[in-house]
C-alpha cells in the first residue's frame, strides 16, 4: 500500500480488456491487478476516512491523520490525498486508488473547492488527449482519469444544502457521482426514508446528472436490469463506517457501538454500505470504468477539441454522457441530447 499527497502523482496503469461472465460484466485484470480510481468529497465530520477504511478491510488513514484535536478550529484549504491499495474481490485483484480532500466543504466561501475539483478532473482527461496526440506513445503512461465521486451527504433530514446542489450539478456532466448519507445511523428508519426521498426529489428538481445504475443499450440479462432497478431505488446510499469488530455466534462482525445498542455495517437492515462495496467492487466497476472512457471522456474530448462548451449547463448532455436517463423535471428539460454514439471516437484511444 502507498500513500501521498499532491495533485501531480499519479495514480494507476490503465488496463482494459473484457472477460464476459452470464449475468455480469468482468474485467480481465493485469498481473498487477486492474487500476480503479474513486474520489471522496464530504465535509469533515462525515466519515469519510471510516468509509475508506472500512472498504478496504485495513487501516488505510490512521485516526491520528485524519483528525488533528489542535487544529480542528482553523479552516485549512483543501487538499488531494492520495492512497493505493491492492486488493482482491472475486477472484479479481484491484488497485483501488482513493483520492480524497479533507478540507472541502470547511470555509465560508467554497467556490475555490468547486473548481479545484472541477480542474482537477478535467486535468486527468487532458493528460489522456495529450497522449492520445503523441505521435510516438509513451507505453508507462499512466491514466488517472477518476471512474467514480463518492459524494457524502450531511444527514440533515431535510433536503440536500446549496454546497451540495452546486457542486454535483457542477460535476455531474464531468464525472460518475454516487451520492451517499454519510453517518446515515444519526437519523431514525423512518427519517432516513423520508430524507432519501427529498434528496432524489432535489437531485431530479435540479437537473443534477448522477449515476443511476442506467441498463446498457445492449442489457438483455433480466437480473442485471432488476439489479440495476434495485440499486436506483436505493439511491442515496445510506453508510456507516465501522468502528470495531465484535465476535456474534462464532463469526466477526463490523460494528459501531452506542449507549443504546450497536449498527451492523454488513447488515442491509442496518446500512447500505455492503451494497456499495458491492457496487464499487464487483457488480459495476466495468460500467463505471466503461462510462468514464467512452461517456464523460468522449463528451469531454469532443467539446476541448472543437473549442465549445456542449456540455456546460446541459443536464441532458451530461446524463447522454454518463448514460443516464434523468426522470420527473429533469426528463423533460428543453437542453439539447448528445448521445455519445453520435461522437467522434478517437483514432487511437488511451485505454481507460
Amino acid at each position: 500500500m502507498k500513500e501521498g499527497s499532491g495533485e501531480e502523482q499519479n495514480v494507476a496503469p490503465s488496463v482494459y480488456s473484457h472477460v464476459s461472465r452470464p449475468g455480469s460484466h468482468r474485467y480481465k485484470s493485469a498481473k498487477k491487478g486492474l487500476p480503479f480510481n474513486v474520489m471522496l468529497v464530504g465535509e469533515s465530520g462525515l466519515g469519510r476516512t471510516t468509509f475508506l477504511n472500512t472498504l478496504c478491510e485495513r487501516v488505510v488513514i490512521p485516526p491520528h491523520e485524519a483528525v488533528n484535536c489542535e487544529q480542528a478550529h482553523i479552516a485549512e484549504p483543501m487538499q488531494f490525498k492520495h492512497y493505493t491499495v491492492d486488493m482482491e474481490e472475486d477472484g479479481m485483484k484491484i488497485v483501488l486508488n482513493i483520492i480524497d480532500t479533507p478540507g472541502f466543504g470547511d470555509g465560508i466561501d467554497n467556490e475555490n473547492c468547486f473548481t479545484r475539483i472541477q480542474e482537477y478532473i478535467e486535468m486527468q482527461y487532458d493528460n489522456v488527449l495529450a497522449e492520445e496526440n503523441r505521435i510516438k506513445r509513451n507505453t508507462k503512461f499512466t491514466d488517472t482519469r477518476i471512474h467514480a465521486l463518492v459524494y457524502f451527504i450531511t444527514p440533515t433530514g431535510h433536503s440536500l444544502r446549496e454546497i451540495d446542489v452546486e457542486l454535483m450539478r457542477r460535476l455531474g456532466s464531468r464525472i460518475n457521482i454516487i451520492p451517499v448519507i454519510g453517518r446515515s445511523d444519526s437519523l431514525t428508519p423512518r427519517e432516513l426514508v423520508l430524507f432519501k426521498q427529498r434528496v432524489m426529489n432535489d437531485i431530479t428538481a435540479n437537473g443534477i446528472p448522477i449515476f443511476n445504475f442506467p441498463n446498457s443499450d445492449d442489457e438483455e440479462d433480466e437480473e442485471s436490469v432488476e439489479e440495476n432497478a434495485e440499486l436506483r431505488a436505493m439511491l442515496p446510499f445510506a453508510v456507516v463506517g465501522c468502528e470495531e469488530v465484535i465476535n456474534e455466534e462464532g463469526r466477526p462482525v463490523r460494528v459501531r457501538s452506542y449507549p443504546w445498542g450497536v449498527v451492523q455495517v454488513d447488515n442491509d437492515e442496518h446500512s447500505d454500505f455492503d451494497r456499495l462495496r458491492y457496487v464499487l467492487l464487483n457488480s459495476h466497476i466495468a460500467d463505471l470504468r466503461d462510462r468514464t472512457h467512452n461517456g464523460l471522456y468522449e463528451l469531454y474530448r469532443t467539446e476541448k477539441l472543437s473549442g465549445t462548451n456542449i456540455i456546460s449547463g446541459s443536464a441532458a448532455a451530461a446524463n447522454a454522457a454518463a448514460h443516464v436517463a434523468p426522470t420527473g423535471a429533469a426528463a423533460t428539460a428543453g437542453s439539447p441530447t448528445v448521445q455519445p454514439s453520435m461522437l467522434p471516437q478517437s483514432q487511437h484511444p488511451v485505454a481507460a
